[in-house]
């Protein structure tokens, strides 16, 4: 198992891994990103360009997880301050800086590798991978086990566990938890 981040020369990989069966290419992990209101409406397609135009630009969107050489889990992990729509609803200062903060925002593990304590290990690399680029703090936005909605986004106990505490909620099911690095 390898953890890579994703980089223009990594693109078709993650293009294979979010076109792939189940695959998330409904949102192109651009909810959360700054995007023109136009592509916004455009749908799957635009927000593809638009993660295309975010990679090539060697801009910092998350890494992969590998099995041998094919992709197999997805994080998005980057400044906070990329991530417009949760920069502005969610920063809750600890001390730290915004500019310091890296947020890891949402998973996605392919079928037949759930639940075989993927999520741990993808954590840790984000984590990894934040520090190596400056991070001083990482910020997740878990939800309970019994939550109906943003599993996505992952489980409070697992941030737990590594060491992220609560410093607020955002909206009714997502915890804003801080790990300072």
């Amino acid at each position: 198992m390898k953890f890579l981040p994703v980089t223009p020369d990594r693109w078709p990989d993650l293009e294979r891994f979010f076109e792939s069966r189940g695959g998330p290419k409904h949102c192109w992990c651009m909810v959360f990103r700054p995007m023109p209101s136009a592509f916004r409406r455009a749908g799957s397609p635009a927000k593809k360009q638009a993660l295309y135009q975010t990679v090539a630009a060697d801009t910092p969107v998350g890494i992969l997880a590998y099995d041998d050489d094919e992709p197999i889990a997805w994080c998005s992990i980057a400044p906070l301050e990329s991530y417009n729509n949760l920069r502005t609803r969610s920063y809750v200062s600890d001390g730290s800086d915004m500019e310091d903060v890296w947020s890891i925002a949402c998973f996605y593990v392919r079928s037949a590798y759930r639940r075989q304590g993927m999520t741990t290990p993808l954590i840790n690399a984000a984590i990894e991978y934040a520090r190596d680029n400056g991070a001083k703090s990482v910020e997740a936005y878990p939800v309970d086990y019994d939550s109906p909605s943003y599993s996505y986004m992952g489980r409070i106990g697992t941030f737990e566990r590594l060491g992220f505490n609560e410093i607020a909620m955002a909206g009714t099911r997502r915890h804003i938890m801080r790990l300072r690095l």
